[in-house]
């Protein structure tokens, strides 16, 4: 697929959720989305409804616990079926999820395990040189503050830690995975593009006081790009918070010495849950409630992630959760949105509607309930009912289908045209402007 900024070179693209988080505990199920809708089964019919949009790239993971089942061991034999079909038969370009939040079984103390960074940098390299001929484009991991998050600070994944301490242990090993990763692949293919995805979001204050918090809340957004382009030193605003809740300053260092360059921007925004507002609940405690639901923060946090990175982007999870009418009607705002920031030279070069189709509700985790009850529903296709049949296959297309392709077979009028910025860019983030904002 070629990559630039011209309307007929723009990536259109969805993706297929991929968590997967195999480990069990006791009230706590597997989450494996592949598994819960069957697409280890219906992976050819799952895959041809991404031909039938017309888009030019499908986010695609790989289950590392499965591939790999034994440490070194690897068996290839799906995935050799699956990559060569989505790519010469289909003619859509993956862009491979390496790491969606799981780790394989033998994997002791999964994240946190010392080895974990050499661990998922020799999966890497083994897939990289397996699939080099046919795969260019890589996530080195999904959303690193989701993970940090669900792992390490609320504990509901493993390895369960809870607190600022765990979140800050977790993503500090995630990055030092995230390194070795793309060292590991750029070993193997040079010309190999790392779309680095992150779950972005607003922080907006209600009050003048509450402001600072705000600011901070946005920094620790920024936390994965900061650290992975070294970034992090002592001048960093977030440096006495991760130094209190157990990182080193040794260890910061090295990461910093180590920092890689951004070869692209992928951003997830979904405009009911990525923009808070922080507030003080009746008691004077600080709470957060979602804010902005229309997603009108959306085109702000972009042009913000530019001037902080300058690097070209990919809106790699978009979607809102409705009836067809409210969906409709983020389709066209966001898409506004990006072609109000190329016209303003912010290289947006790419939109996912996420996800292709029905997808479990990570609440099945710690659900008692059949998978059904969980089905989430931000797809352009859903899951046929049981009584429906499969005469005619097993999705029904929503009227975002149509809506989708008529952005996608009219690149010019969707998108318009790149025109590139005449002066460097307001170096003061387009976020800490609007922090203060009454949501």
């Amino acid at each position: 697929m070629e990559l630039g900024t011209s309307p007929k070179q723009f990536i259109w693209a969805s993706g297929i959720e991929n968590t997967f988080v195999p480990q069990s505990r006791p009230g706590y199920r597997p989450l494996e989305e592949y598994e819960l809708m069957g697409h280890y089964e219906h992976w050819r019919e799952d895959l041809a409804l991404a031909r039938d949009l017309g888009v030019r790239g499908l986010r695609w993971g790989i289950p590392w616990y499965r591939v790999e089942p034994q440490q070194g061991v690897f068996d290839w034999s799906w995935t050799d079926q699956v990559i060569p079909y989505l790519v010469r038969d289909l003619g859509i370009t993956p862009i491979i999820d390496l790491m969606h939040y799981g780790c394989p079984l033998w994997l002791q103390r999964e994240f946190v395990n010392r080895d974990y960074p050499r661990a998922v940098a020799a999966y890497a390299a083994a897939f990289a040189e397996r699939y080099s001929t046919l795969i260019k484009l890589y996530t080195p991991l999904n959303e690193p503050l989701v993970n940090s998050l669900m792992c390490g600070k609320r504990g509901v994944w493993p390895p369960y830690l809870r607190g600022d301490a765990g979140y800050i242990r977790m993503m500090l090993q995630l990055v030092r995975g995230i390194i070795e990763t793309v060292e590991a692949i750029k070993s193997v293919d040079p010309a190999s593009v790392m779309v680095h995805v992150e779950a972005t979001g607003l922080t907006r204050a209600v009050r003048d006081d509450l402001h600072a918090l705000a600011m901070e809340d946005q920094h620790r957004g920024y936390l994965y790009y900061d650290l992975i382009t070294g970034r992090v030193d002592r001048n960093h605003p977030l440096f006495p918070w991760l130094i209190r809740n157990g990182a080193s300053p040794d260890d910061l260092a090295a990461i910093a010495a180590r920092k890689i360059p951004i070869d692209m921007l992928g951003l997830n925004f979904y405009p009911q849950w990525s923009t808070q507002q922080l507030y003080l609940d009746p008691r004077g405690r600080l709470a957060y409630r979602a804010t902005e639901q229309d997603g009108s923060g959306f085109a702000v946090l972009i042009e913000d992630f530019h001037r902080r990175y300058q690097a070209p982007i990919i809106v790699t999870e978009t979607s809102a959760f409705g009836s067809d009418e409210l969906r409709a009607a983020w389709l066209d705002a966001s898409l506004g949105a990006v072609r109000g920031l190329r016209g303003r030279g912010v290289p947006v070069v790419g939109y996912t509607w996420f996800p292709l189709f029905t997808m479990i509700d990570w609440r099945y985790r710690f659900g008692r309930g059949p998978v059904d009850q969980y089905r989430l529903e931000l797809g352009l296709f859903r899951l046929k009912d049981t009584m429906e049949g499969d005469r005619d296959g097993r999705w029904s297309g929503t009227p975002l289908v149509e809506h989708f392709c008529r952005y996608v077979n009219n690149p010019e009028m969707a998108v318009g045209p790149f025109v590139p910025a005449e002066t460097p860019a307001d170096e003061t983030s387009a976020s800490e402007q609007s922090t203060n904002a009454n949501g």
